[in-house]
């Protein structure tokens, strides 16, 4: 396919080398990531309701590696997209980490959460125009009524809601804190140039892998939210579309007024991993490889060395 040259062309716009163009990027990439990770979901849905899956949603593991894995291309293919303009957080705790690593300007942060939350809920809206159908049909297949205990499967499409076997705030909470704390940590590994930062244009992948990790290995006890906007917008979104106080404050019956947790658990994870990766991980690397990536301490010869990090 040919390609044009950006030679000779006219200047761009002023704006679109300012915030506004991170902005988008936020915004448009929290919509393809809700548009194909609350979209795995929703067809489960589909899958039983157009006749192509006879086992019906949720009856095996089966089910949440779909899920775990639908996740996973939908970070991927929205930081494929949008990673060269803002670096494709998607995602508040990323932000607030890169702000307490001095990656990103505080005032930004605000603007940032706001575009993240604005498009994870648009992207849901998305799914909801595409599988409303499917949903409903399911709904009424068993009986199940918007806004009931019952309709917390259906609500799940968009959103998060704890497992039964918590009866207190405190197990969700960790979770959200745990899960987001190696979301994190990993995010900052791979991208660090001092550290065995990924070659390529893999990045993208990786950090869809890292959500995958994140979601086998500590997703089942409260959806693996580790992202407020995504768990907020399309919480709000649910709220409008008829699920009520299942959405919004997240009623479940064993805990109540739920819908903070996937925002605060999520930040606090954020946070611990930006600043053990740094006091942990990047200041043993700067210690010794200098303060240039790739290059060791005074004595020592990078070739003599049995592995060297590619820079």
């Amino acid at each position: 396919m040919a390609t044009v040259s950006a030679a000779g062309s006219r200047p761009a716009p002023a704006w679109r080398k300012g915030i506004i163009g991170e902005l988008w990027a936020e915004f448009f990439g929290c919509l393809i990531l809700i548009s194909f990770g609350d979209g795995v979901v929703a067809m489960l849905w589909a899958l039983t309701g157009s006749g192509r899956s006879s086992a019906g949603p949720l009856q095996s593991s089966g089910d949440w590696l779909l899920i775990t894995w639908g996740w996973a291309l939908a970070v991927t293919f929205a930081v494929y997209v949008c990673g060269g303009i803002s670096g494709a957080h998607i995602n508040p705790a990323v932000t607030f980490g890169a702000a307490i690593r001095k990656q990103i300007e505080w005032r930004k942060v605000p603007s940032y959460w706001a575009a993240q939350v604005l498009g994870c809920f648009v992207g849901a809206g998305l799914v909801f125009l595409v599988y409303n159908n499917a949903i409903n049909h399911f709904d009424q297949v068993h009986h199940i009524v918007k806004g009931t205990a019952a309709s917390v499967a259906t609500y799940s499409t968009f959103a998060t809601f704890p497992a039964p076997y918590f009866h207190n705030v405190l197990g969700p909470l960790v979770d959200q804190i745990i899960g987001t704390f190696f979301l994190v940590l990993f995010v900052w590994a791979i991208g660090d140039e001092f550290n065995l930062p990924v070659a390529g244009n893999m990045a993208p992948f990786i950090v869809g892998m890292i959500v995958m990790a994140v979601g086998i290995s500590f997703g089942a006890n409260a959806g693996y939210a580790i992202n407020p906007a995504r768990d907020f917008g399309p919480r709000m979104f649910a709220l409008i579309a008829g699920w009520g106080k299942v959405a919004f404050p997240g009623d479940y019956g064993n805990i109540n007024d739920y819908f903070w947790i996937p925002i605060v658990g999520p930040l606090i994870g954020g946070a611990l991993a930006s600043v053990v990766y740094d006091f942990g991980i990047r200041d043993f690397l700067i210690a010794r490889l200098g303060e240039k990536p790739g290059v060791r301490g005074s004595g020592e010869n990078p070739e003599d060395l049995p592995f060297q990090p590619e820079a």
